[in-house]
């Protein structure tokens, strides 16, 4: 076999498996004698280890999530989550990769494993710096239809699709804080400004929970992780392992979509449509940038990129001077 994989450190939080492992797999997954005739690890993405890997028959991707001992309270299990999560995705379902095996196991090495098909296109990012941000409007405009067609899917609980659900917004969220916090802790770092915002949510239980109505969160969908074409048409979507019942507003598509406005991003909204814009819409907004910022501060130490993480800290004290102000900025 070939096996090509990425070159890391030897401490990096993605780790490779070993040829004999991969080609143990898919003896199991497709059958004895099956033969890998190479392995090639890509580059996309920070969680998940993950080979295109070609058969006789043709390619496919082999996912590999985190050994249970690198996961953390926020990030637990996100394959199974992933996993069950994409019946809800149905309004997509032809932009998703099909998932031709699974193994949660650990018997044949000690982490979670999905095989996927290949899907059609190239990675957004080595499409879209090909185009003028002014000439990427109708890719934006798609991202919006999308986007919209997953909030449409409703639910019977908060939090995370595999659970737990809370019977609450505002209890979800506040737990989703005290996760993080103690993530954070774990590995060292401060987030006792994480930990007051959850003390905020808690009193502002009220205003949270007049979101009565858990709706599906695609959790990452943005330039990253979808496919194209050359011309910009999207032929895939993928990477729902963030996937959550909540309110629309606290996804990460919509926080995109406010955070860099534009002609290309106004094609979003067009397609998608208005937000609420009352104050107790954007105060709730501040609640949704603080629970982004919490778990992109400990992406940020775990992919070693301590520029940002120190940003974090400087990101989320604005938000919580406006929290602790009463004062509501803009979404």
């Amino acid at each position: 076999m070939d096996f090509r994989p990425l070159e890391r450190p030897a401490g990096a939080f993605q780790q490779p498996l070993t040829p004999e492992q991969i080609e143990a797999v898919f003896e199991r997954v497709i059958g004895p004698g099956t033969e890998v005739e190479s392995a090639t690890e890509l580059g996309w993405g920070g969680y998940n280890t993950t080979y295109r890997v070609e058969l006789a028959d043709g390619p496919v991707i082999l996912r590999v999530a985190p050994e249970p001992a690198r996961q953390t309270r926020i990030e637990w299990q996100f394959m199974r989550n992933e996993y069950l999560a994409t019946p809800y995705f149905a309004p997509i379902a032809h932009l998703l990769p099909r998932t031709a095996a699974a193994d949660f196991t650990h018997e044949l090495v000690p982490r979670d494993y999905v095989v996927q098909a290949v899907l059609r296109g190239k990675a957004g990012p080595d499409v879209l710096p090909a185009y003028p941000p002014a000439e990427r409007g109708p890719f934006y405009r798609e991202l919006g239809r999308l986007t919209r067609l997953v909030h449409g899917v409703c639910g019977s609980g908060f939090g995370a699709v595999a659970g737990p659900h809370f019977a609450t917004w505002s209890e979800a969220l506040v737990a989703y804080f005290a996760d993080t916090a103690l993530d954070l802790e774990d590995r060292g770092l401060v987030a006792a400004d994480v930990r007051e915002v959850g003390e905020l949510a808690y009193r502002d239980a009220a205003l949270l929970d007049e979101i009565t109505e858990p709706r599906l969160l695609h959790g990452d969908l943005w330039t990253i992780n979808v496919m194209l074409e050359a011309d910009l048409t999207v032929t895939g979507v993928y990477d729902h392992d963030r996937s959550w019942w909540g309110d629309p507003a606290a996804d990460w598509p919509i926080r995109m979509a406010l955070a860099k406005p534009g002609a290309e991003r106004d094609e979003f909204w067009a397609a998608y449509g208005p937000l609420d814009d009352s104050p107790n819409a954007r105060r709730r907004m501040l609640y949704y940038r603080a629970r982004h910022l919490g778990a992109l501060r400990l992406e940020r130490h775990r992919l070693d990129r301590e520029e940002k993480l120190a940003d974090s800290y400087d990101e989320l004290a604005a938000v919580l001077d406006e929290l602790r102000s009463g004062r509501v900025g803009a979404a």
